[in-house]
């Protein structure tokens, strides 16, 4: 009889974790106390998004990856919410578009600029409401695009389509006389988020990179973990984990409707990552709002430029949407 060792051999006992330096942090961010069950943030390959404390309603902070070191206390929020914010999710397949739910029963989708906020956001592409208590939790769908999941305390589970804004379907008190035990799973590190295989550094061998937060000093530590390279060719197990969900819709809605077993279309980033082409969101028409200042519809009306203004580069108002060229 063959002798085995009592150990079982692990295939990344190779990988070694690489904390980010200070520099490379984010620093000084209010990270909330209060996120249900979920966790304190989200990540893509293009923003980190955490959700912070705030009063009179809830609110959270979207940052560019590359834009680390210390974040001013002014810096813009996504504060449309009426109530704390208990979960956030980015989209899967259009990497600036996020959803959000929170203790007023709505669950939102948020539009993120390129290049991050500059001004406070509060007003969301779409507002979705079909709970009647708070929204604790909201999910994407793996392997389609714009079905969107939510649980509240209201004991419904709602399946949307949020592109046409209808409720697709709600599951409410679904019970099983077969199985009656009770499970119980408790996750001791509510503060990690995973990096997406496809927003990873592979051409240095990196196989994992979480988002550590800390909670009482407000910082949030990146921890890649490298594979050194004469193991990373040896391993094939190692190299499938680097396998990903493409960024493309890879199934229509119908065929997710009709229930069929459909297998997701993969990604390989064994030879580097190779960025694909943006998939546009399209956002619903909406009504022409005004902006009336002491009788005068600012969006309809341009106030004439002065001197100064007229020798000066143009003028762009973000508040009033309108911009004033220079002549000729």
């Amino acid at each position: 009889m063959s002798w085995r060792p009592q150990y079982r051999s692990s295939k990344f006992r190779n990988v070694y974790g690489k904390v980010a330096n200070r520099e490379h942090c984010f620093d000084g961010i209010p990270i909330t106390k209060n996120v249900h069950d979920n966790h304190f943030c989200a990540v893509n390959a293009r923003f980190l998004a955490i959700v912070t404390e705030s009063a009179g309603g809830g609110s959270f902070l979207v940052i560019p990856l590359e834009q680390t070191g210390r974040i001013e206390p002014n810096y813009p929020k996504v504060c449309g919410h009426q109530g704390n914010v208990l979960d956030i999710k980015w989209n899967p397949f259009i990497e600036n578009i996020i959803a959000s739910c929170s203790e007023d029963t709505s669950v939102r989708i948020w539009e993120i600029p390129e290049g991050g906020l500059k001004r406070n956001m509060t007003e969301a592409v779409l507002e979705l409401y079909g709970h009647s208590r708070r929204v604790g939790l909201v999910e994407w769908h793996p392997t389609t695009n714009n079905i969107l999941f939510s649980a509240g305390y209201d004991y419904k589970l709602l399946r949307m389509f949020f592109r046409q804004q209808d409720e697709i379907r709600r599951l409410k008190d679904e019970l099983s006389q077969k199985d009656i035990r009770i499970r119980q799973l408790q996750l001791e590190l509510k503060n990690l988020r995973v990096m997406p295989k496809h927003g990873l550094d592979v051409s240095a061998c990196e196989v994992f990179r979480f988002y550590k937060l800390v909670t009482l000093k407000g910082l949030i530590e990146p921890i890649s973990m490298i594979l050194l390279r004469m193991f990373f060719r040896q391993q094939d197990e190692i190299r499938r984990l680097k396998d990903e969900l493409s960024q493309k819709d890879i199934r229509i809605r119908q065929l997710q409707l009709e229930l069929k077993n459909l297998h997701p279309i993969l990604m390989s980033l064994k030879e580097g990552y190779k960025k694909t082409s943006k998939i546009v969101f399209k956002a619903p028409a909406r009504e022409k709002k005004s902006v009336v200042v002491n009788g005068i519809d600012l969006l309809e009306n341009v106030p004439p430029r002065t001197e100064n203004e007229e020798s000066g580069p143009a003028l762009l108002v973000r508040g009033f949407g309108f911009t004033a060229a220079d002549p000729g």
